[in-house]
């Protein structure tokens, strides 16, 4: 499959609108994925603007539960009436149903809750859904944060950390601490773990200057 050039009109579409706009959107406009569109947008020095990452970004964490918290002197909406506890669909739908064992009861925990992962990775609960792998229904919260500025995550790709800036702080998970790269991207990275300090710095430098030279030629050939 011959590779498809990013066209000026295309650059110009994608320079106009990425700081303000989900990248997820401007891919579908453009019919191209998602990460595509981060590639182009890298490559021409854009980034989102700091009301665009106020809007999509800030309020998750920060405002996390604000609207459902009991507040002082409101009367509970049961008060005085019986046979309501439990008996709403939304809550059936969540309660702990015949057959799961007493320490899953015990140890349940409610959509939205956060946790380390064996990995060392903060995560955050997404789903109560039984028929699912207990372990998808957590998501690491560095993910959910780079999907709320881009869209899914595309295939063959995965958001992590940029070197030197994870963190199992949520307040301190934003978008410039987040990347996204391929899979082989990230075994390089997971070896270079294993190596002494100096031949790291020498890896990094070869990856800048490589990263570097395909831009130029990019550019040559759109030009």
């Amino acid at each position: 499959m011959s590779r498809r050039f990013w066209t000026e009109s295309e650059r110009d579409e994608v320079r106009r609108r990425y700081p303000h706009e989900r990248t997820a959107d401007i891919a579908r406009d453009l019919n191209r994925s998602a990460g595509a569109v981060l590639g182009e947008a890298s490559s021409m020095g854009l980034r989102k603007t700091p009301e665009f990452m106020r809007d999509i970004h800030g309020a998750h964490l920060k405002n996390a539960g604000v609207g459902s918290r009991f507040q002082k002197n409101h009367a509970t909406w049961n008060k005085g009436k019986t046979g309501y506890t439990g008996n709403h669909p939304n809550t059936k739908r969540t309660q702990f149903k015949a057959g799961r064992s007493p320490q899953e009861a015990r140890n349940y925990q409610p959509i939205g809750s956060l946790r380390i992962g064996s990995d060392g990775i903060l995560q955050r609960k997404i789903s109560d859904d039984q028929d699912i792998n207990p372990a998808r229904r957590w998501r690491s919260v560095h993910r959910i944060v780079w999907e709320e500025v881009h869209g899914p995550m595309p295939r063959g790709y995965i958001v992590v950390f940029k070197p030197g800036m994870d963190t199992t702080d949520p307040q301190l998970i934003t978008i410039d601490r987040v990347e996204l790269i391929n899979r082989a991207e990230l075994m390089r990275r997971n070896t270079r773990h294993n190596l002494p300090e100096e031949i790291k710095e020498l890896i990094i430098l070869k990856t800048r200057i490589t990263r570097a030279i395909n831009r130029r030629f990019k550019h040559e050939a759109q030009h």
